[in-house]
């Protein structure tokens, strides 16, 4: 863990030397979490939140990462870091009733706890075998108090477990991520049965049919998110086929899914145009893989200008028709203006009609269908600010039922200890021959949608995103008139403190960053699909600032960079800008504030504009 006063450097990773890393850690750092950061969280959580929590959503990483050559890890430091956030949980969450040690392991707790295996909870980290091997029955017994005695057999075998938090209405899902993730050179993607990512899916598949006979709802869990894209990729591209077609099949029982891992606070979306014509039909090649072992500490910006550039290609609603319509039930017969659209002689409504039936028909319906959205959250580990989410959700039709924490404030909550490893691809080889797998039932067609699509009871309606600036409460470099965020070359010619100095932070705490419903830029009425399409249809619609060059800087430009020019692109380097910046028109805002959040607010309005203005 890290250490006061230790380096920031690589190598030393807040484990020696001396350096800016203070009492709570030290942010936009590679150093893990120290100790004195963890006992505070908890604290604040019991202090200010306890009595208002559903259920956690625990995505893992809980032990530190493997990034000290002088400092290893070894098997019971990293079951020593688990089992000490354990016993952090119950000291929040535990009944503290004296039937600790009986013989019922599961009614220990006030509330459900459903952790997920990280990466960096096994060793080596990123490996795991198919089970049962030794980290499966290794959590079976660091987790007993968490995973429902009747699995824990099947979680020897996977690694894999649900929890219904509310009985008979929700069931959330712990899935193994390791199974799935490109590293991983100890398996072989979602192809062939004889795989554990295989196997789990047909347990997934399974389980969210036995959820819809019931009418029980799903949340899906894991550690590392179905990122994918050429900047990044971190599932095995079969898992990710297999993975979407099932939340395309299981809209009307999955009401959300949420990672960690990534580190960024962030969302994705899932378009089901990009699932191949076999994996539909129910046939997958299956690809021998490579794995690399190279281990990035920082993430491009290539990912999240792609991610920009897939959102500015989302299907845009006619001028006829208001994006809230989609979520208010609008089946695209009639204009915000109260204009009938129906058939008739008139040219422009007839055109009004069609535009909107084909944009409709482009999104997958009014409810956005075509679509389904992953949360990532950012860590309470200081690779940023330390971060935690509360979501929270529709609890209309649940009071005859039994519900877990306050019945009369509805959030469901998750800490995220997920850690910032950032995994290199594999590349793909030897293409072998086709596998059948069970397509999924899809929904009834007299159901209609989901929680994740229509406001209905279990849908989210927002979530409050918090974090604690322990620069501020650090309060070792810099006084209150000069609050600067540390990250290298920032308190170059500041000489840290010695590691007998005692240090004097300020009063632990969190505070709101944001909240998606009362934010004045997102602006969500609640996170159903259509709302969240559209956010990411804002967030994609980037316009790049006016570049303005002088006679002298023209010879600084190829034939290539003068040409980007022309079309509107942002030259880093030799320009000028004329006009209203980038950054403070409204049209750019809902980018800018997304990479704001992305990075929890550690970076300046001019860095961001620099890295992501273009």
């Amino acid at each position: 863990m890290s250490l006061v006063y230790a380096s920031t450097a690589q190598d030393a990773a807040c484990h020696r030397g001396q350096g800016p890393a203070g009492l709570y850690g030290a942010e936009t750092s590679e150093c893990d979490s120290p100790v004195a950061l963890i006992n505070r969280t908890m604290e604040w959580i019991h202090d200010e939140l306890k009595d208002k929590i559903d259920f956690v959503i625990w995505t893992g990483d809980s032990a530190r990462h493997d990034n000290d050559e002088e400092i290893p890890r070894n098997a019971e430091q990293v079951v020593g870091f688990n089992e000490f956030m354990v016993q952090k949980m119950y000291e929040v969450f535990g009944k503290h009733n004296g039937d600790e040690d009986d013989d019922d392991p599961n009614n220990d707790f006030v509330i459900p706890i459903v952790p997920s295996f990280g990466n960096n909870d096994i060793l080596p980290h990123n490996v795991m075998t198919r089970g049962p091997n030794t980290w499966t029955r290794t959590y079976a017994r660091v987790w007993r108090q968490f995973i429902p005695e009747a699995q824990k057999h099947q979680f020897e075998q996977g690694g894999w477990f649900y929890v219904e938090v509310i009985p008979n209405e929700l069931a959330v899902f712990s899935l193994n991520s390791l199974f799935w993730a490109s590293n991983n050179a100890a398996v072989d993607g979602c192809a062939a049965p004889r795989e554990p990512g295989y196997q789990q899916l047909e347990w997934l598949r399974i389980q969210l049919q036995f959820m819809r006979d019931r009418g029980v709802k799903a949340i899906l869990t894991a550690h590392q998110p179905p990122i994918r894209q050429s900047a990044k990729e971190l599932w095995d591209e079969t898992c990710w086929q297999k993975y979407a077609l099932w939340l395309r099949q299981y809209r009307d029982v999955i009401v959300s899914s949420h990672f960690g891992h990534f580190n960024f606070d962030h969302f994705l979306l899932q378009d089901f145009k990009d699932l191949d014509k076999d994996t539909k039909n129910g046939r997958m090649n299956y690809y021998h893989a490579e794995s690399g072992d190279d281990f990035e500490t920082v993430v491009s910006s290539d990912y999240w200008m792609q991610l920009r550039d897939q959102w500015s290609e989302l299907p845009k609603p006619p001028k006829s028709m208001r994006v809230s319509e989609l979520s208010e039930g609008d089946d695209g017969e009639d204009s915000s203006d109260g204009t009938s659209l129906k058939k008739g002689k008139d040219s422009k409504k007839e055109k009004a009609r069609k535009e909107r039936k084909k944009y409709l028909k482009k999104m997958g319906g009014q409810h956005a269908e075509r679509f389904s959205a992953s949360f990532i959250s950012a860590s309470i580990v200081p690779n940023l600010f330390p971060t935690l989410r509360i979501f929270e959700y529709n609890i209309t039709g649940l009071d005859k039922h039994k519900t877990y924490g306050s019945e009369s404030v509805p959030p469901a909550a998750y800490v995220s200890t997920s850690e910032y490893d950032v995994d290199k691809t594999r590349k793909k080889k030897k293409k072998e021959r086709k596998h059948k797998f069970t397509i999924p039932e899809p929904p009834s067609k007299s159901a209609g949608p989901g929680p994740a699509y229509s406001p209905q009871s279990l849908s989210l309606l927002k979530y409050t995103q918090y974090f604690a600036n322990i620069t501020h409460i650090n309060n070792d470099f810099h006084s209150d008139s000069d609050a600067q965020k540390w990250k290298d070359g920032k308190h170059a010619g500041r000489k840290p403190h010695n590691k007998d100095h005692e240090p004097q932070p300020k009063k632990f705490k969190f505070e709101v960053l944001y909240d998606t419903q009362d934010d004045k830029v997102y602006k969500l009425k609640d996170l159903t699909m259509p709302n969240l399409v559209d956010l990411a249809r804002r967030i994609g619609n980037f316009k790049p600032a006016t570049v303005k060059l002088v006679d002298e800087e023209m010879d600084d430009f190829s034939s290539e960079d003068l040409e980007a020019v022309k079309k509107g692109h942002k030259k880093r380097k030799h320009h000028r800008k004329h006009g209203k910046s980038a950054r403070r028109t409204k049209q750019n805002m809902p980018w800018y504030t997304f990479m704001d959040r992305a990075f929890v607010a550690t970076k300046t309005s001019d860095e961001l504009e620099e890295e992501f203005g273009y």
